[in-house]
């Protein structure tokens, strides 16, 4: 008669036992490195945050009583044409946004051939970037006031002085004067950003194009441009979602009058200067979901116009690649038929 074996629970280890051993301790490292972020993340952002979206049902100042008004300040963000014509001259920023990567991507594509004085130029165009907004927008304000730099470097081209605009309270021309400043600032930027994608392409393949008989211009649209896609798309992205959040410039310069208030100072105006605190929170919210729904038709945009957003193929080129590899295939099946 064969014995049975008997099997005899395992007893529990403890936590102290458990601290002990090598991945009780491992474990106990990653939790305590994870507690302390996510605690100044919940604390510094997510409850933060929630307050807000709370703040924006309610008629409230910063202290004092508060009235539930429910979708009211919502209702009126896009009914009062302070606020919401506001975002029209956010368009001005986004142009400049264009013109801006336009320009950034020119200069890289310079500096990545090698060109005499790079390191100085390229120290020169990123130091912009390096000054304060708040400094910028005191120099460009001398740089605009009537009389002051620009009006006298253009009466040393013989200009009268009657003949030039004025650069601040003209309404048809200071949101373009604003958004230049953002130009100037921020060129420099993404002029290294690019150049730090350019410079991971393969030198060979300059090589290569240049004894094939390709000039600078081929092998930029052909070389460059489609290594670098997806840094373009993400400057890109972030330069139109970081207009829409104009701030300094108008701000200091002009301090958002004459019609050159963007959405954030009027913000700001709305509630620190009025003390509409829940106003000032529904306008947050709906600044939110616009640059949401600009960063999603973007990449939605992206996406169509290049196959996954990120490959260096456009959809009509896959299609007409694959169109070529079927008519590869029916080609080889006629020529194997032929042959049996």
């Amino acid at each position: 008669m064969s014995k049975q074996t008997v099997a005899v629970p395992k007893k529990r280890r403890g936590l102290m036992e458990l601290m002990k051993r090598r991945e009780g301790q491992r474990g106990l490292v990653i939790v305590l490195f994870m507690f302390v972020p996510l605690l100044l993340l919940l604390t510094f952002t997510y409850i933060p945050f929630a307050k807000m979206v709370q703040f924006s049902f309610y008629d409230m100042k910063y202290i004092g009583e508060r009235t539930f008004v429910g979708l009211q300040n919502y209702i009126d963000v896009f009914q009062r044409d302070d606020i919401f014509g506001s975002l029209f001259v956010s368009l001005y920023y986004m142009g400049g946004a264009v013109i801006q990567l336009a320009l950034a991507l020119f200069f890289a594509s310079l500096m990545v051939f090698k060109v005499r004085g790079a390191s100085f130029f390229k120290g020169a165009m990123f130091f912009p970037y390096l000054i304060c907004g708040i400094a910028i927008g005191f120099i460009f304000k001398f740089f605009y006031a009537r009389g002051f730099v620009l009006d006298s470097l253009l009466q040393m081209f013989r200009m009268n002085i009657d003949d030039i605009p004025m650069w601040l309270q003209d309404q048809k021309i200071n949101n373009i004067a604003l958004a230049a400043t953002s130009v100037w600032r921020y060129t420099g930027q993404n002029m290294i950003l690019f150049l730090g994608a350019m410079m991971s392409v393969d030198s060979d393949l300059y090589e290569a194009a240049s004894l094939d008989g390709a000039n600078k211009w081929h092998q930029f649209r052909y070389i460059i441009l489609p290594s670098i896609k997806s840094i373009v798309v993400l400057n890109l992205i972030l330069s139109i979602s970081g207009s829409l959040s104009a701030f300094e410039p108008p701000y200091v310069i002009t301090n958002g009058t004459m019609g050159t208030g963007t959405y954030f100072v009027i913000m700001n105006r709305i509630a620190h200067e009025n003390q509409k605190v829940g106003l000032a929170c529904a306008m947050a919210i709906v600044l939110l979901a616009i640059i949401i729904i600009c960063t999603v038709a973007q990449k939605l945009f992206f996406k169509y116009a290049f196959d996954d957003g990120t490959s260096d193929e456009s959809k009509a080129a896959v299609r007409k690649r694959k169109r070529a590899e079927k008519a590869a295939r029916k080609a080889a099946q006629r020529a194997k038929g032929g042959q049996s």
